[in-house]
Parts: structure tokens; C-alpha cells; sequence
């Protein structure tokens, strides 16, 4: 486990690193932390290929949490991963990203496409995020996490979903700090996301995943892969926006043919 600074405003950036191989950066989603990879059994098993780094965005895991709606804007986010990366040496890399992290992930590609080799995205949007954020958890969230914190966020998410949150994802969202979440899904909301030119201007190779049961990112997904010149998408049968990364297998295998394929047309 290590750290690593960014320049542009000093914020603590955590990370850890496994494997040996080409490199590939794993950033998870809101709410969860780079636990999430070894966890649902990522980790263990791209790292007998692949030399991973696992990364805490900012307001998550280890990394640190500040409470400013400003702190999360996207240039902020890109520019952790390519601090972590710069801290590694590590000029380029593959890029797997999962929702939240997705979305860095197209940022990148369309800011610093240099540095990233290859881009898999699961349960991603390029679009502004307006409205989803609801429809992703409930009505209410923010003021939920301004007043109750972490416990009646879980208690009204779990009422929205007609379930109570399972034990795993419950751990993971109570670690937080509510207000540095509250913050990161506010400016989250504003982000104007990409543009169709953009991403029509993107050569990244591109791998999107999304669940046939998450509506809203299953159609992004689509649509990015129609717009890029060099993307795919593969549909997940039955999954929502929870559950895009379980079960692993199917993702696990495709990512490691389509990351190796990425690297081995390279050298």
C-alpha cells in the first residue's frame, strides 16, 4: 500500500500493487474502495498475467476525503490516476473501470489517450449524469447524507430497492465519510460528461460492459460502442447497475483475452 500526492491540489492519493506484467489500473465505483477487486476475486485472478494497481478515488478507501463539491471536479479525478501512474514510472497502461471509475476512464481517453493502452468500462457513461444519480440510489440521497450519514442512506437505499443492502456493499458504503460522498455526488451531477464528438475522436480500444437490467448505462454503453472507432460492447444477461461486476468469471475473461489482444498488437 502506497501513496501518492496530486500536484494540482496536494490531495493524498492511496493505491497498492500487485503481479508482474503489463500494467493495468482498476478503479472502482461510488461508494466502494479498491477492496472491491479482491473481494468479488479480481485481483487474484488478472494478477497471475497482469501487473495491477488498484487505486481509492479520492473521498474513498484510504485516500483522502475532502468535503468541497470543487474537490471532485473531473480534472481532479483523471489527474490522480496519472499522478499514481507517474509515481509507478508507468508512461501507459490498461485501464478497467467500473461505473464512477468508468466514467474517469472516458475522460481519459479523451484527454490523455497517450496514456491509456486500452479502456474496459463496466456499467459506464460518457453522458452528463443529471437525474441518474437518483435512479441509481433514491430520491433523497443527499439529504440523507447531509443529516442521517451513512446509516439512513443504507436504510432508505435498501427501502428504495425493496431489499436490505447485502452485508458486503453495506461495509463498504459505512466506511465512507458521508459528507466527502455527499460532495463527490454533487459535482458528480454537474460534470458535463463527453460529447458524441468526443468519443467519435477516441482510437483507445475500448471494451463496455453493462448489465441488460441497468437501463440507462445498458443504452450509453451501446451507444458508445457505435460512436468509437475501435470499441465493443458485450451485454450482461440480467444484471443491474449493483451487480455488473458479479459473477466475475465472464468479465474476467473476456478483459484478460481482450487485454493481452490490446498488448500483443502493440509489440
Amino acid at each position: 500500500m502506497s501513496d501518492a500526492f496530486n500536484s494540482m491540489d496536494g490531495v493524498r492519493v492511496s493505491y497498492q500493487q500487485t503481479g508482474a506484467g503489463p500494467t493495468v489500473i482498476l478503479v472502482h465505483g461510488t461508494g466502494l474502495s479498491r477492496a472491491v477487486w479482491r473481494g468479488l476475486g479480481y485481483t487474484k485472478a488478472l494478477e497471475e498475467q497482469f501487473h495491477l494497481v488498484s487505486i481509492d478515488l479520492r473521498g474513498h478507501g484510504r485516500s483522502d476525503k475532502p468535503h468541497h463539491e470543487d474537490d471532485y471536479r473531473m480534472e481532479l479525478l483523471a489527474g490522480d490516476i496519472l499522478t499514481v501512474m507517474d509515481a509507478l514510472d508507468v508512461r501507459s497502461a490498461h485501464y478497467f473501470g467500473y461505473s464512477a471509475g468508468a466514467r474517469i476512464g472516458f475522460s481519459l481517453i479523451a484527454g490523455s489517450p497517450h496514456r491509456i493502452k486500452s479502456f474496459t468500462s463496466a456499467g459506464g457513461t460518457y453522458r452528463p449524469l443529471t437525474g441518474q444519480i437518483d435512479s441509481i440510489f433514491f430520491a433523497g440521497y443527499d439529504n440523507a447524507l447531509g443529516k442521517g450519514g451513512m446509516p439512513e442512506f443504507l436504510q432508505r437505499w435498501g427501502e428504495a430497492q425493496g431489499r436490505t443492502i447485502d452485508p458486503q456493499t453495506s461495509a463498504a458504503f459505512m466506511a465512507n465519510d458521508p459528507l466527502a460522498l455527499r460532495a463527490f455526488l454533487r459535482q458528480g451531477d454537474n460534470d458535463p460528461g463527453l460529447s458524441e464528438t468526443q468519443l467519435q475522436a477516441a482510437h483507445v480500444p475500448t471494451l463496455l460492459f453493462a448489465g441488460s437490467d441497468d437501463t440507462l448505462r445498458y443504452k450509453d454503453s451501446q451507444r458508445a460502442a457505435h460512436l468509437m472507432p475501435r470499441a465493443r460492447f458485450h451485454a450482461l444477461p440480467g444484471r443491474n447497475h449493483g451487480t455488473t461486476l458479479m459473477p466475475p468469471q465472464p468479465l474476467l475473461d473476456m478483459v484478460t483475452a481482450f487485454v493481452a489482444s490490446t498488448e500483443g498488437s502493440r509489440t
